[in-house]
């Protein structure tokens, strides 16, 4: 089982591909297990050219638990380590939801470590943009379950919500849901993590001073980050890009795959020309 270590802290990776592809790390959102980014996702992006890292963030699935009051810049870190761990001087990483918070801090604290960054679904942590809808908070800020077919109802819930109207494919998602809390059930984890978003603030001020390739996308369905969080952090990143895609909400279903490694590969290729 490969492991990454930063400092105290483990970190759980898979890796699909080639070894001489340039490496993408994708960067999971609040509370999900690197199972999320399931293995023919993946495989899309090693059929587009990608060595491809999805691991568990800190505090769920396989990785370390960690320690109360930790930032989004400790978290950050742990996708180098992971990038270390593979012996990938240079990556693209792209972040969904937390995880495009993530890749924000990575951004702007590792910015000669990255070929390029992307945030989806995301937000830059200001007030007046990315906000969910009522029903989308009542569901967000509701308490882990340990019990598995409450878990299991919770993330269908979710998806009833949030998910891409028309796209959410339910059984998928039951076992996929299934698997996840017989894999690792850690609300407390979860919860030490919503916080170290809370606890970043704003990074408008932060990001204005990128100066990496960066790509956003959002979809026009999300309730849990309205699509403003996205437009906020294309205005405020330097050159940044801004892809939209209709329909789409807080999810990633297979209807949408190959429009994110579409759109990726696209902003690679313009990127590297470009450079």
């Amino acid at each position: 089982m490969p492991r990454a270590k930063n400092g105290e802290i483990e970190l759980h990776f898979e890796v699909f591909g080639h070894v001489e592809s340039p490496v993408l790390i994708l960067v999971n959102g609040l509370g999900n297990q690197c199972l999320s980014f399931r293995e023919d996702m993946c495989h899309s992006f090693v059929a587009a050219g990608f060595r491809v890292v999805r691991f568990d963030n800190r505090d769920v699935g396989l990785s370390s638990d960690g320690t109360a009051g930790y930032t989004l810049s400790e978290m950050a870190s742990d996708v180098v380590a992971v990038a270390d761990a593979i012996g990938a001087d240079r990556f693209h990483t792209m972040g969904f939801s937390l995880g495009g918070m993530i890749v924000q801090t990575v951004a702007i604290e590792y910015s000669t470590r990255l070929l390029s960054g992307t945030s989806v679904m995301s937000t830059t942590g200001d007030s007046d943009v990315g906000r969910p809808s009522e029903e989308a908070r009542r569901l967000l800020l509701t308490p882990g379950s340990a019990d598995r077919a409450t878990a299991i109802e919770a993330h269908l819930a979710g998806q009833r919500v949030w998910g891409s109207p028309g796209h959410v494919e339910w059984d998928v998602q039951k076992e996929l849901a299934g698997q996840l809390f017989d894999r690792a059930c850690r609300p407390d984890g979860v919860a030490r993590q919503y916080q170290a978003a809370r606890r970043d603030g704003s990074r408008s001020s932060r990001l204005a001073h990128v100066d990496v390739p960066f790509l956003v996308i959002h979809g026009t369905a999300d309730t849990l980050i309205d699509i403003s969080g996205g437009r906020r952090t294309a205005e405020v990143v330097p050159g940044a890009r801004l892809v939209v895609i209709d329909g789409m909400g807080h999810d990633y279903p297979s209807a949408f795959w190959p429009r994110l490694v579409a759109e990726f590969t696209d902003f690679v290729l313009q990127s590297d020309q470009e450079g």
